[in-house]
């Protein structure tokens, strides 16, 4: 089956996950067997994935469970890190899978997002009676529940639209994130999260901002599909730099004492401006 949304979640049609992508909604499906057209058998078990993995592996430590607390590990250390409690994170999977990257250009394509989107594939193993803390990410992710059961709990995120940044609950806020974030941050999940429920072959869309939060039941491992979508800020500033960049005028050193010639640059940028469209911005960042 070519690779893409479609084949993702098949045996399911891929319009709802398309309109829940569209309106930022969490979606679940279950009885997939998309993980058979990886043919990878490392994510066969956690067994195979450390046996087989040649790099060091993200740990994170018991004080809160989540990346912001974490330290790397040798696939053996991390065997009895995980054996005593301690969550997994398994990053750039595609590295060591190169069947992966044609799921995540195909997806990507199929998303609309643009050229510039950082996309990754990570494993995610949690050992029975264990979870990650309340966060939200920055990202957009795709889980597929490879193995084990997990519960999670998912709510709106009301205090900031649109991240750039992620956040966990009982961390400190970033400086930018505090400039347009509704603050103070909760320290506990809110109220109306609802669960769900992923065992072998589930899938869960979710989307960037949510609050989320897990459990397993069982050892688990999962595979997640992750985009981190430049934003129209994003996609402007790069567009704006590579047009200065051909000015020796906006490549000299900055001297804040010289406000008139600073002055002087925006005022001829200004007017350049007037003569900008859309369409050639996303001409450069986009090729």
């Amino acid at each position: 089956m070519t690779p893409g949304l479609a084949a993702l979640i098949d045996p399911h049609p891929v319009s709802e996950l398309e309109r829940c992508f569209r309106s930022d909604e969490v979606y679940v499906v279950h009885g997939l067997r998309a993980s058979a057209q990886f043919d990878i058998p490392f994510l066969g078990s956690l067994e195979a994935l450390l046996g087989s993995w040649p790099d060091d592996i993200q740990v994170h430590l018991p004080d809160v469970a989540d990346e912001s607390s974490a330290v790397t590990a040798s696939p053996r250390d991390a065997r009895k890190l995980f054996a005593n409690g301690m969550g997994l994170m398994f990053d750039e999977v595609q590295r060591y899978a190169p069947q992966l990257v044609p799921w995540l250009d195909a997806i990507r394509g199929d998303l609309g997002l643009s050229a510039l989107t950082q996309q990754r594939c990570l494993v995610y193993a949690t050992p029975a009676g264990k979870g990650t803390s309340p966060h939200f990410d920055h990202n957009v992710n795709f889980v597929l529940q490879l193995h084990g059961t997990k519960t999670w709990w998912l709510a709106p995120n009301t205090n900031v639209a649109r991240p750039m940044s992620r956040h966990t609950m009982g961390q400190g806020v970033d400086p930018e994130l505090q400039s347009y974030a509704r603050l103070p941050m909760p320290d506990a999940m809110p109220a109306d999260r609802t669960a769900v429920v992923l065992e072998a072959g589930s899938f869960l869309f979710v989307p960037r901002g949510t609050w989320h939060s897990t459990h397993a039941t069982t050892d688990a491992l999962s595979l997640n599909f992750t985009f981190t979508p430049p934003t129209w800020i994003d996609l402007f500033t790069a567009a704006l730099r590579g047009r200065l960049a051909l000015s020796s005028d906006w490549r000299e050193t900055a001297a804040p004492s010289s406000i008139e010639t600073f002055e002087a640059l925006l005022r001829e940028i200004a007017h350049d401006a007037q003569h900008w469209n859309a369409a050639d911005i996303l001409v450069t960042t986009e090729t």
